[in-house]
């Protein structure tokens, strides 16, 4: 979208082509090959590496060949993402003795990892030394504006530029996948008519797929006799043998786990559900958020999520709860999913607020900050 404006002419540069190739990601356990395409429509490089571009830490790819790149074009500005890596500091002061501008766009928050009184210190120490090479900052939503506030970014060098996800292509397969939403509920064992509870990300610690685990046992518990909902469990990764492990202890029979899905295979699961959850601890945002509502559905977060403020009303769309309250967490979900008509009208206004929450106002903000 951005290399089809007429008046900005973009050319991205990326350090690895890994994931573009079958790679191994380490928090699912999966060797990925993404289904969607990733290089279209838009002018790119690859920057030649010392030693190859297939391994990517904190300081490698040994990229090369940057500056000189810069020197022979005559971009503008630069857009980095981050910085946190070597390589976004080479790319900033490039891009500086080039005579250019430069953005910045990363997703920490107050929130998003936890920081002692020394680190907090050294963290704004570190933010005056970067605003002499950073002309403006690009906030992915209110936390993270909050935390360039915080330490010490002066409110109009900060611009616009949510975190947002392609909304009509997930509200599209949504639709698409309803036709055969009951053959799909069936493929899993599901009955007909009992709601449906989604988790769909990675099985690691701070995600915290376990507290739904058993905010759901407590759910099952308090209905008593009457059929519990179905959690379903979209996902791999470290936690998933002990997760499962706990369902079968307590005897959970209406816990499915259907493993990794593609990004194409989503949207059949968010039609499938009447809620979807994510609590996790230290989470800068949260797109799989962006992507169930895009869906139209009823969301419940965690309130270290990141897009909590943005884009959950508590009470409308769905819930914020104290991440690592059970019982919080199990009285949300009974309250969605006890009237499947409340159900319904949230997941309805989760479509209305993330609908202005997309694509256009991420090009909007990257103008303003170019006119600026």
């Amino acid at each position: 979208m951005i290399a089809s404006e007429p008046d900005i002419d973009l050319t991205v540069f990326f350090a690895s082509d890994v994931s573009v190739r079958s790679f191994l990601d380490p928090g699912f356990k999966q060797v990925v090959t993404w289904d969607v395409p990733l290089l279209d429509g838009y002018k790119h490089e690859f920057l030649p590496a010392i030693g190859g571009r297939d391994v990517v830490t904190a300081a490698r790819p040994f990229s090369y060949g940057f500056f000189s790149r810069l020197r022979r074009s005559r971009f503008d500005a630069l857009w980095v993402h981050g910085y946190a890596r070597p390589s976004n500091w080479f790319a900033i002061v490039a891009a500086k003795l080039a005579g250019m501008k430069v953005f910045v766009r990363d997703e920490a928050t107050l929130l998003s990892a936890p920081r002692s009184y020394p680190r907090r210190l050294a963290k704004a120490v570190f933010f005056r030394l970067l605003s002499f090479g950073v002309d403006g900052f690009l906030a992915i939503g209110t936390a993270n504006r909050d935390y360039y506030r915080a330490n010490g970014i002066p409110a109009a060098r900060i611009f616009p530029m949510p975190y947002a996800v392609d909304n009509s292509f997930f509200a599209s397969r949504a639709t698409a996948a309803a036709a055969d939403r009951e053959a799909f509920r069936a493929s899993f064992g599901l009955e007909a008519g009992r709601p449906v509870i989604l988790y769909a990300s990675k099985f690691q610690p701070r995600k915290r797929p376990d507290d739904l685990l058993r905010a759901y046992a407590q759910l099952v518990e308090d209905r008593g006799g009457t059929k519990p909902p179905y959690l379903l469990y979209v996902g791999d990764g470290e936690m998933l043998p002990a997760v499962k492990a706990e369902a079968e202890a307590r005897g959970l029979d209406g816990v499915r786990f259907v493993g990794f899905r593609n990004q194409t295979e989503l949207p059949a699961f968010f039609d499938l559900c009447d809620v979807f959850v994510l609590v996790s601890k230290h989470e800068p945002w949260g797109l799989v958020v962006n992507e169930a509502m895009a869906t139209g559905r009823a969301v419940i977060v965690g309130d270290e999520v990141g897009c909590a403020p943005d884009l959950v009303k508590p009470g409308v769309n769905g819930f914020t709860v104290h991440a690592g309250d059970i019982a919080a967490l199990a009285a949300a979900l009974q309250e969605v999913i006890g009237s499947p008509e409340r159900a319904r009208r949230m997941g309805e206004e989760s479509r209305r607020i993330v609908e202005t929450w997309s694509f256009r106002e991420d090009i909007a903000g990257l103008k303003q900050a170019l006119g600026a």
